[in-house]
């Protein structure tokens, strides 16, 4: 039987047997025992399923793995320990030394220093492009080195909405696949594989969790990029893999390959697997996140009207607000329901932002956003503050931009605060 989204978040991912725990029990153990030694190696080999170390699987982490692959419509998610280990893992999976990358311009501030510092470093060079690119400047930023593509489905803290059509459709003209940084709708509001985008990932951190308690990440195959068809381009896929007897994972496990070599490949040589601790705090959040992402909509919203109103303010960029450059979008790709993330821009410049941010007395200033308490930062300084002014312009992010999360408390009590603090200017 397939059910809502909202039923999905709660019952998936676990289903107790006759007298087994009706919560998802914390596994709390690194090893698990076998009677032979046949039966180990034959997971060391990938010939069976089940779990003998924690940091490949873990039966509490697999259980959450579930209820989001099934959130998201995949063949398989592998949790991670953060955010960012998810992204460097989304990449590193196709992507070697040498080789290319086509990524959205307006991206976390983290994941373009990745890709522009740490894995440039590392021999992978990339190439940024408006995600308002015409046609014809996204197909000038492919090389023959190109293997990947990659965005943000509602861009943290710019808020633009990926043309995913337009993105996709690129990527595949060149028999490369598009992965998408879905943590701002989350699978409530967008399911990206709809659109034909191959990966996703997301920062667990922020909606899923929903309580600012656990780092995490995930990443989720879709099991549609055909590898092989692909294959000189993926020989990591389609090719023997010696490290496993010469196992070829399009071969061995067909719609999976990827997200199975994510997982017995690079988990287990650099080691960033969710403790299952997290995983249930994780699936806590999880189990309320359809009913939160409603007042997280409604109340964005609402706040993003009244601020267009507001003499102190000097523009404000919300998707779901009607006359919005990205309502368009917004409305074809997530029905008008992007997230709960506000960012808008307070007469006067940086200065101005920092006085208004220190008069708030319900939304506080911290690193986080996307959770259940309204907080607010100022991305110039703290997020996105290593890259240069032409770089943060390339972002959509200016001096006065103020990033500002809406949580889940009374709206009425939310606009007082941001009016309160907007009158001391």
């Amino acid at each position: 039987m397939a059910y809502k989204q909202d039923t999905i978040c709660v019952q998936a991912g676990y289903e107790p047997k006759n007298g087994e725990p009706r919560v998802v029990p914390i596994v709390q153990s690194t090893t698990f025992a076998y009677e032979t030694s046949q039966g180990m190696g034959d997971l060391f080999d990938l010939k069976a399923d089940g779990f003998f170390y924690s940091r490949l699987a873990n039966p509490t982490v697999a259980c959450v793995e579930k209820k989001i692959n099934e959130l998201e419509g995949g063949v398989g998610a592998m949790l991670c320990a953060s955010g960012q280990s998810a992204t460097m893992s989304a990449i590193c999976n196709i992507v070697h030394a040498g080789q290319h990358v086509v990524c959205s311009s307006a991206v976390y501030g983290g994941t373009f220093n990745l890709l522009y510092v740490t894995l440039k470093q590392l021999g992978i060079d990339s190439t940024f492009v408006s995600p308002d690119c015409t046609e014809e400047e996204l197909e000038a930023a492919f090389k023959p080195e190109t293997r990947l593509v990659f965005g943000e489905s509602v861009s943290n803290p710019s808020l633009n909405v990926l043309d995913f059509e337009k993105f996709v459709g690129a990527a595949h003209r060149h028999g490369v696949p598009c992965a998408v940084d879905n943590t701002f709708p989350t699978p409530i509001n967008c399911r990206p594989f709809e659109y034909g985008v191959d990966i996703v990932t997301h920062s667990t951190t922020k909606y899923m969790d929903g309580h600012a308690c656990v780092l995490g990440g995930v990443v989720v195959d879709s099991g549609n990029f055909d590898w092989m068809a692909n294959a000189d381009k993926f020989p990591m896929l389609t090719t023997p893999d010696e490290s496993y007897h010469g196992l070829v994972y399009a071969k061995a496990f067909g719609k999976a390959a990827y997200i199975t070599k994510a997982r017995v490949h690079l988990m287990r040589d650099m080691g960033m697997m969710m403790s299952p601790n997290s995983a249930f705090l994780l699936n806590l959040g999880l189990e309320t996140l359809a009913l939160r992402m409603e007042r997280h909509n409604s109340n964005a919203l609402a706040l993003a009207g009244a601020l267009r109103e507001n003499k102190n303010v000097a523009w404000v960029n919300y998707p779901a607000l009607s006359g919005d450059k990205e309502y368009e979008k917004c409305m074809k790709y997530m029905n008008g329901k992007p997230c709960g993330v506000i960012s808008f821009g307070v007469k006067g410049g940086r200065a101005a932002a920092e006085k208004f941010m220190g008069a708030l007395k319900l939304a506080r200033i911290v690193t986080h956003v996307a959770d259940a308490r309204t907080c607010v930062l100022h991305p110039a300084s703290s997020t996105h503050r290593q890259m240069d002014d032409e770089q943060l312009i390339n972002c959509g992010i200016r001096p006065e931009m103020v990033r500002f999360s809406c949580g889940i408390e009374n709206i009425e009590d939310i606009k007082r605060d941001v009016f309160d603090a907007l009158a001391t200017l």
